[in-house]
């Protein structure tokens, strides 16, 4: 993880202020989470497909989740890709009508 972020935005994103790359940085270094293991624009991705596609007040709950089950795993990056790519799956048939 850069702790400055990217230079330009991607995914649609806007680009966000150095400020919010140095706090997960910070975050990250004080709960002993290793940095590599920190996407911010995935995580980003996650929260915006969560609040279109369920409801903005499921974020915080989905990624409180979507944190348990990374560290139930391994914790590192590659449980993180696994956790989310489950989760996008399931938010894809959440809004597909059954």
């Amino acid at each position: 993880m850069n702790a400055e972020g990217p230079a330009t935005s991607s995914g649609g994103h806007q680009p966000v202020g150095g400020d919010l790359y140095r706090w997960v940085a910070h975050l990250a270094d004080e709960l002993g989470v290793h940095p590599d293991a920190v996407d911010v624009e995935a995580v980003l991705d996650l929260a915006r497909e969560t609040a279109h596609g369920v409801a903005r007040p499921a974020v915080p709950l989905t990624s409180y989740l979507t944190g348990i089950a990374v560290g139930a795993g391994a914790g590192d990056r590659e449980a993180f890709d696994r956790v989310s790519a489950h989760v996008n799956r399931l938010l894809e048939q959440w809004r597909t009508p059954s």
